[in-house]
Parts: structure tokens; C-alpha cells; sequence
């Protein structure tokens, strides 16, 4: 194609182009195009749905005789009136005493009258009677497969409410379960009244299983009969005597609730066959606490073995269990609240599973229980349960274990975390019946962690001035210790410096062990209070001072960012108990290391001290209370120390030490065996250098 052929098309394009934009319609004409062309399809519209009527499937006269025989069977009678009424799904179907059909049909929210789907002159237009027709086909179908279960599949929520002082529970007649438990004497961290169970984070049912079909008791509207002002029974009337209900029974007070499945003529629905019944609950646990750290650590899917054996999934990742033995209980336990349900008989196994909520910032954890209960037809009373909805207090658990199981110990208590068997001791025999004690004529929380300081104190005094009097004797024993180590230097003088040290403590009566023995039996009531205080109910929201919940870290300074590697143990604060804490802790560990001999290692003292600073990393997070009792111990254990220097005469214990040293002393099994490994620890050293003299 040559040149003058490209520009003359370049023109006849510009030319096309140009004319295109000049004609193109105007914004009025593009609306009248579109008002005309919906007014036609409109039209259209209209043309189809008159010749669409009475063109859909109908209903056939054998139908209507099937429809009317389910809804007298497997309806609901009014024994007054005669009429029986069945709803299913979108289906309102009703039956007069004179055998006519009425209700009313949803078909895509246009509610469709019954005479008008039966008569053969309808004139529903096609995009009305096909979807009425077809939902009330499923509808029949539904019912059939249910059987007297099917009259239940539709009705209006309502729910009975049942109080006692402690707890408020509200049962919903869908699926015959609590919908809401309510703790009346326990707020969150926002406010709001804890809520162990509600509508948007738990669901719990269970599956009956016929020759052809599995009935979920969370698909089905119960029938509430109020019993008593604290007993409700939800039932299911099922038709020729067959009846299946759950009562519930709320005491005058406490946090028990009793769950009865009771049942009548189930034989003709269920065969006898069938000998377990599958129980299903899953709990999206909600947050309580304001330091969310600390709250998902101790929140965990506990259950007992019924040999007793208490375990549970992990509470820091994700974590699954298939149980293949019998289970005594199951427990959505939080940090300070736990739903147990307890078998009067036993779970005979199922699965348990546990998902961390890490990026839902009010709730923790997802829980699900899909367990398996013993089960029988014929039997009236086929399970039955307690359920515990309350705090995690162990005078409150432990009463709960007496009164409802008192032949059998339910280890309720296990869901407090109280340390290892040792530890737990401490705390269940002696630490929490003087706490308990203390708090029922004390209101002050931080009065009674002092009071209860002190006590402890006064327990571990023995200890604690055995320990002091030979710290005193090792102090005094310094110089001369100092002069064993500037008069035999050097590594090769090692052992003679260790017999002459050696022999100077047997002198003088002093055990360089003695004084650590003491710190090792004071221990287990330091590390079991690491355990209680993070575990006690009774510190939630008490304030002291500046802390306003002596459960939670007492911060005075955060911020939002998080700093690599600490922020998970020290978290986004820092706390003044803790603080308080470290600093008298290095001013104890100062007035310690005077009392201490050199140990001629300058690397032991920097250690010495940054020990306390390694203990604010690892205390900032946790409850105030426990800082604040570690900061009373170490308060009073300095203010004891200058007591007793004040006291003791270090004169008179100089003159005792050299008296002492006058005595024939009988060498003990222990010093004979030490010194009988020197000996020999320097005979080898002297082959050694023989052998290397040689080379």
C-alpha cells in the first residue's frame, strides 16, 4: 500500500470519527431510550405471567389427600376446636374439623394462600405457584422423614427465665437449651454481667438416632411447662404417647444446674437397638479480663478421666483430641470461669478440639465437644447431668465436689491452677484457708496480703534465723578467709587454700551450707504463692492504692507498640509493684552479698544482680498481688536482717566461734568423706606432675 492510499483512509477515518461525535444522542435521549425500552420488557413481563397461569405443576387430587392425612397425623390437635395445624419450613398448613385445607405458603416472601394452590381455577401467575408449589412439596417431604418430630420444626422463640441470688438463666424453647447463663455478682473488664453461655457464642444439642434419620434437638421448637418457680421442663409431644423433654432444675442458690433428659414411649421412634446418643457443644469463649495475656494462658478445654485423671488441650495453640475413654466431665474453663458439665454416669468418649482467637480482640478461643452418652429407648431417665456455672474459687469447687458427688472425688478443684503436687499442698492445706479466713472479716485485699505475709513470715522465722546466724559466722570469718587466699594464690595452691578454709569452718563451728539449707525449705511457699496469687478469684477487680485490680498488672506507663522479643512475657506497660519489687530486691541482694565471704570470683557478682532485673522482665505481666506480696517478703526479710544485727552481738559470737575452737572437735562422716577426697584429689595431682617432671 503506497502513501497517498494511507492518508486517504487516515481521512476517511477522521471523517467517520467527526460524524460519529457530532450525532452522537444527547443525555435526554439515552433516558427516553431507556423509560421505552423498560416499559416493553415491563409489557412482556405481563404477556408471560397471564399465559404462565395455572401452567406450573399443580397440585393432583392424590396430593391433597396425602397432605391432609399428614397434617392430621403429624400435626398439632386442638382439642377444643378440632383443627390440626403443621409447620414446616415455609409451609403453615392447618385442617378444620370439616377436612378443608388452609395456611398459607412462603414462596419467595410472598405469602401464597393454600385454597389457592389447590383450586383449579387459580390464576397465580408462573414466578408465584412454581416456587409455592415446590416449598410445599419440600415441606410434606420434611414431615415425612421427622415423623412426630416434624410438628416441632417451626414456632415462635420465646424463652423461660430461672434466678436464684448467684445465678440467672434464660432456656430457650429452640432446642430446649440454655441460651443464657449470667453470673449476677461478677463483671467483665468493660462492665458488662459475665455470661458463661448466650446466643452468640454457645450451642449445645443432642442427636437421637432412628433406623433412617438423625433428630438434632437444635433444630426443634420445644413446648416450655413451667413446673416450679426453679424447675422447667422443655418437651416434645412426638404423637401416640412418645414424648422426649430436658428438665432443668436452678437451686435457691450456688451455681449448679441440674439437666434430666427424660423421655415416654420413644420405642416406636427409636430402635432398641440403638444404645448411645451423641451430645454436641461448642463454645466461642469471650474475653473477661483486661490483660489478655495472662487470661488466654489460663484458659484451656479441661475433662476428667473417671479414674480420675484431670487433663486438657493446650491454651497456647491450636489443639485436638480424639477420646477413645470414658470421661467423668468436659469444662470450658477461662482464667476465672468455668461451664463444667458433669455426667451422673459418664461420657463413653468423642472428640475435643481447641482454636486460638488470635486476632479477635473479644474472643479467645473457639471450643468444640462432640461426645457420646449411653443411651436407652425404654428407659425414662435415659442421662442426666449437673452442670457447674460459676468462678473458679476452691472453697466454692470444693463445696460443689461434697454436695453433689459426695462418694466420688470430681477434682472440680483441678481447674485452678495451683502449681505441682508440692506446691498445691501448700496452697490447698495452708496458704488458702488463711487467705479465706482472712477475707472473711477483711474487705481490704492489700491488708490482707500483708497480714497474710506476715504469717508466712512468722512460719519460715526458724528457717530464716538459721539461715541469718550463719551468714553471721561466714561474715565474720572473711578476713581470715581472705588471708587462707592471699597466702596459698594461684591454681596450684588450689587445694591447700580449700583444706585450710575447710579446716578453719570446722574450727570455728560454721557450715558455708548451713545457711543455704534454710533458703531451700522456704522455697515451696515462694513458688506456691507464684502460683495462687495469679489463680485467686477473690483479688479480681479488688483495688489497693494505685492498683485497681490486684489480679491484673498494676501499670503506670503503656504505650501501643510492641518491642521485639519482650513484649509477650513483659508486655506493653510497666507495673509499680514490680518495679518496687526489683528495686528491693538488688538492695537485698547488696545487704546479702556483705554478709557473704569474697568468692573471689568477680563475674559472680554481676550475676548476683541481674537476677532482679531478670525477675522485672518476667513479673511485669503478672497480677499485682503477686508483686506485691514478693515486694512485702523481701521488705520484711531486709527490716529482719537489721533486727538481728542489732540484736545478736557479733562480739559475743566471736568469742563463742573462738571458744569453739578450743574444743576437740570429732570429725563428722561428712568432713572425714571430704577430706579423704582431698587426699586423694592430691595424690593424683602430684602423679600428674611426677609424670610430666619425667617428659
Amino acid at each position: 500500500m503506497d502513501r497517498n492510499s494511507l492518508i486517504g483512509l487516515l481521512l476517511m477515518g477522521l471523517i467517520i470519527f467527526g460524524f460519529t461525535y457530532i450525532n452522537r444522542p444527547s443525555p435526554e435521549e439515552l433516558e427516553r431510550q431507556r423509560i421505552e425500552r423498560e416499559q416493553m420488557e415491563a409489557q412482556e413481563a405481563a404477556k408471560a405471567s397471564d399465559a404462565g397461569a395455572l401452567k406450573f405443576d399443580s397440585i393432583t387430587p392424590a396430593e391433597i389427600a396425602a397432605i391432609k392425612s399428614t397434617v392430621r397425623e403429624l400435626g398439632t390437635t386442638d382439642t377444643v376446636n378440632g383443627t390440626s395445624t403443621l409447620r414446616v419450613d415455609k409451609v403453615d398448613l392447618r385442617l378444620n374439623a370439616e377436612g378443608q385445607l388452609e395456611g398459607t405458603v412462603d414462596a419467595d416472601g410472598r405469602q401464597v394462600a393454600v385454597a389457592d394452590l389447590l383450586s383449579s381455577e387459580s390464576a397465580l401467575p408462573l414466578t408465584v405457584g412454581v416456587p409455592a408449589v415446590n416449598n410445599l412439596r419440600q415441606a410434606l417431604a420434611t414431615a415425612a422423614r421427622y415423623r412426630g418430630f416434624a410438628r416441632h420444626l417451626s414456632g415462635d422463640s420465646t424463652t423461660i427465665k430461672l434466678e436464684n441470688k448467684n445465678l440467672s438463666l434464660e432456656i430457650s424453647n429452640k432446642g430446649g437449651v440454655i441460651s443464657r447463663a449470667t453470673l449476677r455478682d461478677y463483671n467483665s473488664y468493660d462492665s458488662t454481667k459475665i455470661e458463661l453461655l448466650s446466643p452468640e457464642t454457645d450451642i449445645y444439642n443432642f442427636t437421637l438416632t432412628s433406623a433412617t434419620q438423625r433428630f438434632e434437638t437444635s433444630e426443634f421448637f420445644f413446648t416450655p411447662v413451667q413446673l416450679s418457680d426453679s424447675s422447667v421442663l422443655m418437651k416434645l409431644e412426638l404423637g401416640d404417647g412418645a414424648r422426649w423433654g430436658i428438665k432443668y432444675t436452678l437451686p435457691a442458690d450456688g451455681y449448679l444446674v441440674n439437666i434430666d433428659v427424660i423421655q415416654e414411649g420413644m420405642q416406636s421412634i427409636i430402635p432398641s437397638s440403638v444404645a448411645s446418643m451423641d451430645f454436641t457443644w461448642h463454645q466461642k469463649m469471650r474475653r473477661n479480663e483486661a490483660g489478655r495475656v495472662f487470661e488466654e494462658r489460663n484458659s484451656a478445654l479441661y475433662y476428667m478421666f473417671t479414674d480420675g485423671d484431670v487433663d486438657n488441650l493446650s491454651e497456647g495453640s491450636d489443639d485436638d483430641e480424639e477420646i477413645n475413654q470414658r470421661l467423668k466431665w468436659i469444662s470450658c474453663k477461662n482464667q476465672f470461669f468455668s461451664a463444667v458439665l458433669m455426667a451422673r454416669t459418664n461420657f463413653s468418649g468423642g472428640n475435643l478440639k481447641s482454636t486460638v482467637l488470635k486476632d479477635d480482640p473479644d474472643f479467645i478461643k473457639a471450643m468444640q465437644c462432640d461426645m457420646t452418652v449411653e443411651y436407652s429407648a425404654a428407659a425414662a431417665n435415659p442421662a442426666s447431668f449437673v452442670m457447674y456455672l460459676g468462678p473458679n474459687s476452691y472453697p466454692v469447687m470444693s463445696a460443689v465436689e461434697k454436695e453433689i458427688f459426695p462418694e466420688e472425688n470430681m477434682h472440680l478443684t483441678k481447674l485452678i491452677p495451683l502449681g505441682w503436687p508440692i506446691f498445691r499442698w501448700i496452697n490447698t492445706l495452708i496458704i488458702i484457708p488463711v487467705f479465706t479466713l482472712l477475707g472473711s472479716f477483711i474487705s481490704n485485699y492489700g491488708i490482707i496480703i500483708l497480714l497474710l505475709t506476715i504469717f508466712i513470715k512468722i512460719i519460715l522465722f526458724p528457717f530464716t534465723y538459721k539461715s541469718m546466724i550463719s551468714q553471721a559466722r561466714m561474715r565474720l570469718l572473711a578476713p581470715e578467709i581472705k588471708a587462707i587466699n592471699d597466702k596459698y594464690p594461684g591454681n596450684e595452691n588450689a587445694m591447700k587454700r580449700q583444706q585450710e578454709t575447710m579446716a578453719l569452718y570446722s574450727r570455728a563451728g560454721a557450715n558455708p551450707l548451713s545457711g543455704c539449707l534454710p533458703m531451700l525449705l522456704q522455697m515451696p511457699i515462694l513458688v506456691a504463692m507464684f502460683w495462687f496469687f495469679p489463680s485467686a478469684i477473690e483479688l479480681r477487680g479488688e483495688s489497693f492504692l494505685w492498683a485497681k485490680d490486684l489480679s491484673a498488672p498494676d501499670a503506670i506507663i503503656s504505650w501501643s507498640a510492641n518491642i521485639p522479643f519482650i513484649s509477650s512475657t513483659f508486655g506493653n506497660h510497666i507495673s509499680l509493684f514490680c518495679l518496687l519489687m526489683t528495686v528491693v530486691n538488688i538492695i537485698y541482694t547488696r545487704i546479702n552479698m556483705q554478709n557473704q565471704a569474697s568468692s573471689g570470683m568477680p563475674g559472680m557478682k554481676w550475676m548476683m544482680y541481674l537476677m532482679p532485673v531478670m525477675f522485672l522482665f518476667i513479673f511485669n505481666n503478672y497480677a499485682a498481688g503477686l508483686s506485691y506480696y514478693y515486694f512485702l517478703s523481701l521488705l520484711i526479710t531486709i527490716v529482719q536482717t537489721y533486727i538481728f544485727r542489732k540484736v545478736v552481738s557479733e562480739d559475743k559470737m566471736r568469742a563463742k566461734m573462738a571458744e569453739a575452737a578450743k574444743k576437740p572437735k570429732k570429725k563428722s562422716g561428712f568432713m572425714a568423706r571430704l577430706e579423704e577426697a582431698q587426699r586423694k584429689q592430691q595424690q593424683m595431682l602430684r602423679e600428674q606432675q611426677k609424670r610430666q617432671g619425667r617428659r
